[in-house]
């Protein structure tokens, strides 16, 4: 029943799809209860085991583990959402800008003979993003 809802959703708009029903009054009471502070230390321990799934060499517990942390980021736009601070698109849109600023060397005019003058691109123009404008107290 349910994947008739959705059969002809990309993946990420079944993601999307599900994390907006869980929180919805038909949803689940659990999730809809989680706070930015209440699932804060779910987004670390996931972090973490991501982080042994990639010392391990294991793709499959990598591939679980990233989606782990993929779910985690969603619930965390969802509820900014919800609140009108900001959506997945805002975090998206922003990722792509950075990408965008932060490799003048593939999307401007510098050009990076190695990876070592690439990095030296990236922290420039991150040094720059940092003192143009505020951050609102996001790291990045």
């Amino acid at each position: 029943m349910l994947n008739s809802l959705y059969d002809n959703f990309l993946p990420w708009e079944r993601l999307l799809f599900l994390m907006g029903r869980l929180r919805s009054p038909e949803g689940c009471p659990w999730d809809r209860e989680q706070t930015h502070l209440s699932i804060r230390g779910n987004l670390s321990e996931e972090c973490g085991e991501l982080l042994e799934a990639i010392d391990a060499a294991d793709d499959a517990l990598m591939r679980e583990e990233l989606g782990d942390v993929l779910l985690q980021v969603v619930f965390h736009a969802q509820i900014a959402g919800e609140e009108g601070r900001f959506t997945i698109d805002d975090v998206l849109t922003g990722l792509c800008e950075k990408l965008i600023t932060r490799h003048p060397h593939v999307f401007g005019e510098d050009k990076a003979r190695n990876a070592e003058e690439a990095l030296t691109f990236w922290k420039e123009a991150k040094a720059k993003e940092k003192t143009r404008a505020p951050t609102d107290g996001a790291p990045g």
